[in-house]
């Protein structure tokens, strides 16, 4: 069950909603506030690379 009261960003439309909106397998969220639901694909991008970058490093690639 989503939060009814937690901004969103929808993948479908691209745009930010607040609270129930398009279904859940559509949006990402929720986040605390309009601004960083618009920043959702930055956030992810961010989170994706820090995860990346662990994952070298716990296999010892950024080793030389």
């Amino acid at each position: 069950m989503s939060d009814t009261s937690g901004w969103y960003y929808c993948l479908t439309h691209q745009t930010v909603e607040k609270g129930k909106g398009c279904r859940g397998g559509d949006r990402m969220g929720p986040y605390p506030d309009e601004a960083a639901a618009a920043r959702a694909l930055e956030i992810a991008r961010e989170r994706t690379r820090a995860a990346d970058e662990a994952d070298r490093k716990f296999r010892g690639d950024d080793e030389d």
